[in-house]
C-alpha cells in the first residue's frame, strides 16, 4: 500500500538574502536564499529555502520583497569534521510576491522515530522533544526534530515509537552555543514548535 504523504508548510516573510546556486540533482539546478519571518512576539525566524531554477525563473524576487513560499519541510544529515550535523530547509513548490501579514503554517503527519525527551525549563515549563520521520515520495523519509509544549508535552512524552502522530505548528530557528574543543561557536537550530498533536489512528 502506496505511504501517504503530509508535510506542508507555508512561509509568508522578507526575502533576506539573494538566491545562490545550491546543488544540482537529476539535472535540476537548486538556489538557497533566507527569508525572514517575524512571529507574534517580535522574534524573527530566519529560514532556509531551495527553489529551483525553472521556479525563481517565473518569479521576479528582489532582497526585502515580502514572499509567500508554500512547499515541503526537507532534512539532510551534513557529515561534519565535529559529526553529523542536521540541516532544515523548505523546499519551495510555489513562490508569489505579496503584500499579506507574515505567516508561519505547519502541517505534519509522521512516525516518532525516537524515545521522546520530556523536560522542563529552568521556570517550570514543561517541553518534549520528539523526533518524526515523515515520508516522502519513491520510499525514503525526512526526518524532523519537533517541540510540545505544556499538556501536549505531557502526553505525547508516553508516546511509544512507532507512534503516528499528526501535529500543526511552526518551523522555527533558535540559535546556541556549541562548545567544541574548549571553543564556543554559535550555531542555529532548527525545530517544529507544535501547536497541536494527535494520534492518528487511520
Amino acid at each position: 500500500m502506496e505511504q501517504i504523504t503530509v508535510n506542508h508548510i507555508t512561509l509568508t516573510g522578507a526575502l533576506a538574502s539573494a538566491p545562490e546556486y545550491s546543488h544540482s540533482n537529476h539535472g535540476r539546478r537548486f538556489y538557497s536564499f533566507y527569508l525572514e519571518v517575524a512571529r507574534l512576539s517580535g522574534a524573527i525566524d530566519r529560514l532556509q529555502i531551495l527553489a529551483s531554477e525553472e521556479l525563481l525563473a517565473s518569479t521576479c524576487v528582489t532582497e526585502g520583497e515580502a514572499l509567500t513560499v508554500e512547499g515541503q519541510i526537507r532534512s539532510f544529515n551534513n557529515r561534519a569534521p565535529h559529526g553529523r550535523k542536521l540541516i532544515i530547509s523548505v523546499l519551495a513548490e510555489t513562490i508569489a510576491v505579496t503584500d499579506g501579514p507574515h505567516a508561519n503554517q505547519v502541517i505534519l503527519q509522521g512516525v516518532i522515530c525516537k524515545e521522546p525527551v520530556f523536560r522542563r525549563t529552568p521556570l517550570g515549563r514543561e517541553i518534549c522533544d520528539v523526533m518524526l520521520a515523515v515520508n516522502r515520495p519513491y520510499h525514503r523519509a525526512d526526518y524532523l526534530p519537533c517541540i510540545l509544549w505544556g499538556r501536549c508535552a505531557q502526553e505525547v512524552s508516553d508516546y511509544p515509537v512507532g507512534t503516528v502522530l499528526s501535529i500543526t505548528g511552526r518551523l522555527q530557528s533558535r540559535e546556541y552555543l556549541k562548545v567544541i574543543d574548549g571553543a564556543a561557536e554559535q550555531r542555529t537550530a532548527y525545530e517544529i514548535s507544535a501547536v497541536t498533536a494527535r494520534i492518528d489512528t487511520e
